[in-house]
């Protein structure tokens, strides 16, 4: 099976450390559930609100440069789901 892998790394996890601030204060703080935040952190999800984003940076004191990174590269991955 053949999946799209987007070369836009989500680096949520290293802003919330740097922060010192947990998922479920940030989800909180945001106002989307622990579970979207999670999507969100995998790198699971498909797009996200510029509304979020907005949230996200003001609730980290951030630019959206230091959570979402481009990486270029092979999109395409062979899954064996």
């Amino acid at each position: 099976m053949r999946r799209s892998v987007m070369p836009i790394i989500v680096n949520v996890d290293v802003m919330l450390a740097k922060r010192k601030m947990s998922s479920g204060e940030l989800a909180e703080k945001i106002g989307i559930t622990q579970a979207n935040l999670s999507i969100l952190k995998t790198g699971k999800a498909k797009a996200i609100r510029f509304s979020t984003l907005s949230a996200i940076c003001d609730a980290l004191d951030c630019q959206p440069g230091d959570i979402l990174e481009y990486q270029p590269g092979d999109e395409d991955i062979t899954s064996e789901q």
